[in-house]
Order: C-alpha cells, then structure tokens, then sequence
C-alpha cells in the first residue's frame, strides 16, 4: 500500500511534489555531468593534457560499468544508511567528482573521478529517484516521475552549453568548480529539506520484521527467476542499446546529409522532443497500460528510424529526429511503472536496482555495435537497420504477459 493513498495527490500543497522538485534537481546534476557532460571532458582534458581520446573513453565505459554494478546494491545501501544519508553521499561523491575533472594533472586522477562518480550514480540516479517517488505517489505516479527525469534531458540542454561557455571564458577549472558549488548550494537545502519517506511508510526497499525490528532484504535469485521481471527488463534493454547506438552516431550519420549546423539542430530538437514527450506521457500514463505504452514508444522509434533511412531531405530527418527524440526518455518511466504494477512495493527497490544494472551494462554496448556494424558494412543503412529490428523485437517482448498479474510477483523471502 502507497502511504500517499488518501491524499489530495493533485494538489500543490502536497508534500509529494516538493519531493518531485528535489529529485529533478537531482537528476539534473547527476545526467548533466555524469551522462552529457562526457563530450565536454573529453574535449576539454584532451586540449588541457593532451591525453588521447581513448584514455578518456576507456575511463567512462569504466564508471558506466561500475555504476551498472553498484547500482544492484540500492535497496541494501536505502535500508542501512537511509535515503537522505545515500543522496547527501551520492551529492558528496559527485561534487568530488567534477571537482576533481577540473584540478586533475594524472591520468590515475582520472579513474578516481569517474569511480567518485559511478558513488554519485548511486545516490543520485534513477533508482533511487523512482523509489522515492514510488513511495509518495499512487495516483499521479507516472506524472511525478516524468517530472522529475525531466531534470536528466534539462541537464544536458542547459549544463553542457553552460560548461562549454564557461570555459571558454574562464577556463575548464574554473568551470568545473563554479558549476559545482552551485550544484551543492542548489541541491544540498533541497535534499536535506524535503527528501524523506512519508509519515508512517518505512522504505519499500526493506520491509520491517512484525518482531525485532530487523531489517528483511529480498532475495535477487527471486527476482532474476520471475518471467514478468525479464519481460520488462530484457525489451527495455535491447530499446536502450538500439537507442544509445544512435544517439552517439546522429551527428556522425547526419552530418554528410544536411551538413553540421543542421545536424546539431537535430540534436537540440531531438532534445527537446524527450522534454514534450515525457510531461505528455506523464499526463496520461496513469491511466494506460505502461507496457503497451512502452510497446508503442518502441514502435515509434522503429518507424523514426526506418524513415530516416529511406529520406535524404532535411526537413523530413529533422522530423524522424522529432519522432524519435519523442520516445527517448520514456524508456527510463515505464520500468518503475511496470515494476510497481506487476512486482510490487515490497521489492521496488531491488527490483529497479537490478534491472537499471542489467539494462546499463547491456546499452553499453550500443555504441560499440553500431561502430562496428558500420565499419564492416561501410555505411550507417545496416546499423541503422538492425537498431529497427531490435526495437520491433523489444516491442514483441514487452507485450509477452507470463502469466497472471497475481502469479508475477516473486516470492521473496529473506535473505541470509
């Protein structure tokens, strides 16, 4: 049972949506320097150290995946520190972090500011972005997590411009540390302000004991045995691998076709598109089915992107990008609304914790795959096309339904 049941969920004297505002401040910071921000350090440590652009890239796959694996361990870190301890580490981690990115003068300093950064992945990403308001919303649910993974699309249309501003003026240093005390002065009196479960709910990441007060973890062996789990996490991680692929060679395919200023502006409306298209959703997804939501956002990207394909005029790739960008960060809502539908409360946490690993380390590879289905093909029209077919076989999945809704949710029981 949501502790939000009950209350007035609409209206702007809940509590919920004080909460909403710290998680967007979260998922600002966090994406805009911990996904976004990636292309700007590259650029710049390349320019101020002359390191090559594969130590650079080698040291961001690494913090990926160390993030897809510290991020299993959400629901224990939630029960043994508490969610205003984990996000006031995660907020400590990262400011160290990006800190660091602008003082550093060793390659060494390098992996120890992008492990600060997978801690800061942790505390402040969307695992535990999606638990907090799992606990404070029923109702208005998949509004409220629209709103605030609004906050990730926002930080790479505002954070990533503003860093490159800023060091051209000032220089990257100086950048890195001013944007990182506003980040600490933004976030710091939210978190400590308003992050909090509600009055009466313990952490749906552990379930109190009726006896002793100890804590109950559930078991992932569970998790990874339940076919309604695999259907929702094994589609969303093929769409984010064709997804990623694509993102990261828009500019690289687009560019020969409408040249770099057009191929830029693609991305911007990309961009913009995620913003419309997740506060859309949100006003709506409560009353959908999220897995045939999620089904028709796949879908959608598939027809994008086999358009995109077929078109060389401008105006209609400016479009496909629309159409696709449309869908782009939905793909990190409907997880959290299916989890809660068809495993529950009880195993959210854990639940999200393990799928966001699952679904990181498999959209890893995104890139990579669509570089090297280009490479050997010579052109983008086969990476392009197996993106189509991976979206299409992940729309299939999402719609499989093992089972009944009441025989989907995992047994779990305690862990030793």
């Amino acid at each position: 049972m949501i502790a939000a049941t009950g209350v007035d969920e609409s209206s702007l004297h809940y509590r919920g949506w004080r909460v909403v505002l710290a998680c967007f401040l979260m998922a600002f910071f966090m994406f805009g320097f911990g996904l976004y921000g990636q292309g700007v350090y590259l650029a710049e440590l390349q320019r101020a150290h002359g390191w090559p652009g594969t130590l650079v890239s080698a040291a961001s796959t690494f913090s990926f995946l160390l993030s897809a694996v510290l991020v299993i361990f959400t629901d224990d870190l939630l029960a043994r520190m508490g969610l205003r301890s984990l996000i006031l580490c995660g907020l400590t981690a990262l400011g160290a972090s990006t800190a660091l990115l602008g003082l550093m003068q060793s390659p060494w300093q390098l992996y120890l500011a992008y492990a600060l950064m997978s801690v800061g992945w942790t505390g402040m990403g969307s695992v535990v972005i999606a638990t907090v308001l799992n606990t404070w919303f029923e109702r208005r649910r998949g509004l409220a997590l629209s709103l605030a993974f609004n906050g990730a699309t926002c930080g790479g249309i505002i954070l990533v411009p503003l860093l490159l501003a800023l060091s051209a003026n000032i220089g990257f240093r100086s950048a890195m540390l001013a944007v990182t005390m506003a980040m600490v002065l933004l976030v710091l009196p939210v978190v400590v302000v308003f992050t909090s479960w509600p009055v009466g709910a313990p952490p749906h990441a552990a379930v109190r004991a009726s006896g002793g007060g100890k804590v109950a973890r559930h078991s992932r062996r569970a998790l990874l045995a339940n076919a309604s789990f695999w259907t929702m996490v094994l589609p969303i991680a093929i769409a984010l691998l064709a997804q990623m692929g694509f993102i990261i060679h828009q500019v690289t395919f687009l560019e020969p076709l409408i040249g770099r200023a057009s191929a830029g502006l693609a991305v911007t409306i990309m961009a913009t598109m995620a913003v419309v298209g997740r506060l859309t959703l949100g006003l709506f997804v409560d009353r959908l089915d999220p897995r045939l939501a999620c089904a028709a956002s796949m879908t959608s990207q598939a027809a994008a992107l086999l358009v995109l394909l077929q078109s060389q005029s401008p105006i209609v790739l400016l479009m496909c990008c629309a159409v696709y960008g449309f869908s782009i960060g939905n793909m990190i809502t409907f997880p959290p609304l299916i989890i809660q539908r068809e495993i529950g409360s009880t195993a959210f946490a854990a639940a999200m914790g393990l799928g966001t690993s699952i679904s990181g380390i498999v959209s890893a590879f995104g890139p990579g795959i669509v570089g090297f289905v280009h490479s050997a093909s010579g052109n983008y029209t086969m990476a392009f096309a197996m993106c189509v077919v991976l979206d299409v076989i992940a729309a299939g999945i999402v719609l499989w339904r093992p089972g009944k809704k009441a025989e989907a949710k995992p047994s779990l029981s305690p862990s030793p």
